[in-house]
């Protein structure tokens, strides 16, 4: 048995997932009733990401700030700007594509019991309220925004702190992590629930009513995923960025389209740019911090479904206008973790922008929902690997200003 368990693991962890893919299809096609049990794996390994990913977080942060030197420069500004250029061009990619193929909805039912944010400003109150939060409630709610700001402020507080507090903290960062290796190991069971659970209570006829939608947003977000993307990189870089590209992709993309959620991946991210070679005290706060804010495939679903209200409406829609439009769904969201419901609650925001009625835009937000399955996983798949593939470049463009040979990034099977 424990050969068997060795040999296991011998096996890469993308390989495996691949598999918990297949016997997930499997099971759910053929046996879905007897098969039902197999859903909890998907629950527990969502669950225990989720669980770990605040601890993860609070003390990597903690002892990266605490142990660092000063004067020794992060590149944290340089990936700042990269999410914030990642995220208005994803906008304006959607807007644009929007216009060339135009699509129309069929409305359903309202997404009752939601309540959407009311303007702009309520979404960044909302994001500003998260950064002062109880540093407890922080960590129950998986408020990162709180988390990052406690574990600063904390890191900071314990600089002048004696080794041995260094150390112990540093010995919290490693079990933390050497804990999260063993819940990532369990990803292919995990993902095998997921994607039973997916096919058994979703089904795809659903998506096939809406269907043109899914095709327009999964088409967006793969083509900023596979072209504006890594156009950014290369300017930073100046060399092929396909590489670290498609690592970031199958190492973090495919857990995360599984997993729907951009919390649950951070210690994925974690582990990665670990792999990567990357610098602790920029990663440390980079990707807890873009799993927030970094948010490239909630903007395109944003602006897609806001563009076929739109065009379902008949409303005429000008350059300006659509031009603000590219803007407020990238600010929008920016903010979209900091409000229940994520970026599907915030569609209503972005139609006021053409005077469409709330209980319309409701039932956009219904339609969201049904297509979910899809729109959620390729949008969480592209928000949470650009984190990683930004942090990267950021270093590797870094190291390119400083005459260095940067690091070769190789994608094992």
């Amino acid at each position: 048995m424990k050969n068997l368990f060795v040999k296991w693991n011998q096996i890469s962890l993308v390989k495996r997932i691949v598999l918990g893919i297949i016997v997930g299809l499997i099971l759910a096609l053929t046996v879905p009733a007897a098969a039902s049990w197999v859903t909890i794996f998907g629950s527990l390994f969502v669950g225990a990401l989720k669980a770990v990913a605040p601890v993860l977080v609070l003390f990597l942060v903690m002892h990266a700030i605490a142990v660092h030197k000063s004067g020794t420069k992060t590149n944290m500004k340089t990936i700042l700007v990269l999410y914030a250029i990642g995220t208005l061009l994803a906008g304006a990619v959607a807007v644009a594509v929007s216009f060339m193929f135009p699509v129309t909805l069929t409305l359903t039912t309202g997404a009752e019991g939601l309540t959407p944010p009311e303007g702009i400003v309520e979404v960044l109150e909302t994001l500003l309220f998260n950064v002062v939060a109880n540093p407890v409630n922080a960590l129950l709610n998986a408020n990162y925004l709180g988390i990052l700001m406690w574990a600063v402020v904390l890191g900071l507080a314990l600089k002048n702190a004696n080794k041995n507090t260094k150390d112990v903290l540093g010995s919290f960062s490693d079990a933390i992590t050497k804990v999260v290796q063993w819940v990532i190991n369990l990803a292919p069971i995990g993902i095998m629930g997921l994607v039973f659970d997916a096919i058994v209570t979703t089904g795809l006829s659903a998506l096939l009513v809406y269907g043109r939608l899914v095709v327009i947003l999964v088409g967006c977000m793969l083509f900023i995923a596979l072209v504006v993307n890594p156009l950014i990189v290369y300017v930073y870089i100046r060399r092929n960025p396909y590489p670290i590209v498609f690592k970031v992709l199958k190492d973090s993309g495919i857990t995360a389209f599984f997993t729907r959620s951009s919390a649950a991946n951070i210690p994925v991210n974690m582990k990665l740019c670990k792999e990567l070679g990357l610098d602790e005290d920029t990663y440390a706060v980079s990707i807890p911090l873009g799993a927030t804010i970094n948010m490239a495939g909630a903007a395109v679903t944003i602006a897609v479904l806001t563009l076929a209200t739109v065009h379902t409406l008949g409303i005429e829609v000008d350059f300006v206008t659509a031009l603000m439009l590219s803007v407020v769904a990238a600010i929008s969201a920016a903010g979209a973790s900091g409000v229940a419901g994520g970026s599907l609650l915030l569609i209503p925001l972005a139609c006021s922008l053409f005077g469409v009625p709330n209980d319309i835009a409701m039932q956009v937000v219904g339609v969201g929902f049904i297509i979910g399955v899809v729109q959620d996983s390729c949008e969480t798949a592209l928000n949470s690997s650009s984190d990683v593939l930004f942090t990267a470049a950021a270093e590797y463009a870094k190291e390119r200003k400083e005459g260095k040979v940067g690091k070769v990034v190789t994608v094992k099977s």
